[in-house]
């Protein structure tokens, strides 16, 4: 897939809310999530379900792809990349990465926010599409996002998404200890509003239902996993270096629970696979 053929000029894309907000923190991101033990132990299980559903020479389009390390990981298995985001910064970020690794990776950054998607006109479809770590929660219609992605990806392609969780049963234990109520149950209402670095923007916590519902008739649920079950959010990355033997404990049952019906939609994040069906 040529890069040529769907880069767009930076000034083109108005600054969204949640774009300006990741601006700021782009430079401490990798520092903050990407490389702290959370975020490496989440990203970890995002990855198993990446591997088995892409394949060596696929063409792939991610959304949200923040600093790109989903992206370099993927290139760096034969996977060719298109990686998008709102964030100017991020994007800018990637590239010095991709850079830094290997220019000859299959992968390109590009700036674009997700209300910009029906955009994008690839010389041919996508094998597939994927989004990780809670980049859609920014989206309040995720009917357009599916709507987009169908003219983007080909018949039986596959689509990996993470999820925030409206229920993550860890974070309400968490402040319900602490005694901080509003905070356990921040997430029930389907919204709240976040500031991040003196921006504010909406966060949405669809449930799967209505995930399911938003991306029908064009895409079909097969699969979804819990991410961050047993492993806590990552704003408690000092308890887990502070309790190593804990959160290693932690870490392997992740592996045994994060599948689990009961429990699987009680982590904080979800993962959801889908099928590009006819529609």
């Amino acid at each position: 897939m040529s890069a040529e053929s769907t880069a767009f000029p930076l000034a083109d894309y108005p600054r969204t809310a949640s774009g300006s907000a990741f601006d700021r923190i782009a430079e401490d991101y990798d520092q903050i999530f990407t490389d702290s033990l959370i975020g490496r132990a989440q990203r970890d299980s995002v990855w198993k379900v990446l591997t088995k559903t892409f394949r060596e020479h696929d063409h792939v389009l991610e959304l949200n792809c923040g600093t790109g390390e989903d992206a370099i990981f993927l290139a760096g298995k034969g996977i060719s990349v298109f990686a998008c985001d709102a964030s100017r910064q991020m994007i800018a970020r990637a590239e010095q990465r991709l850079r830094h690794i290997s220019s000859q990776l299959p992968a390109v950054f590009c700036e674009l926010p997700i209300e910009r998607l029906r955009e994008l006109q690839p010389k041919t479809q996508f094998d597939g599409a994927f989004s990780n770590f809670s980049g859609l929660n920014c989206v309040a219609d995720l009917s357009e996002v599916a709507s987009s992605l169908s003219h983007l990806v080909k018949r039986d392609g596959r689509l990996v998404l993470c999820f925030s969780t409206r229920f993550c049963l860890i974070e309400i234990l968490h402040y319900l200890v602490l005694g901080q109520w509003r905070k356990a149950f921040r997430r029930c209402k389907g919204h709240t509003r976040v500031t991040l670095d003196d921006v504010q923007f909406t966060v949405y916590y669809p449930t799967i239902r209505q995930i399911r519902r938003s991306f029908a008739p064009y895409f079909s649920l097969y699969s979804y996993t819990g991410v961050g079950v047993a492993v806590p959010p990552s704003y408690l990355e000092r308890w887990a270096r502070r309790h190593p033997d804990v959160f290693r404990f932690l870490r392997r049952l992740e592996g045994l629970v994060a599948r689990l019906p009961i429990l699987r939609s009680t982590g904080d994040h979800v993962l959801l696979c889908f099928e590009r069906v006819s529609g």
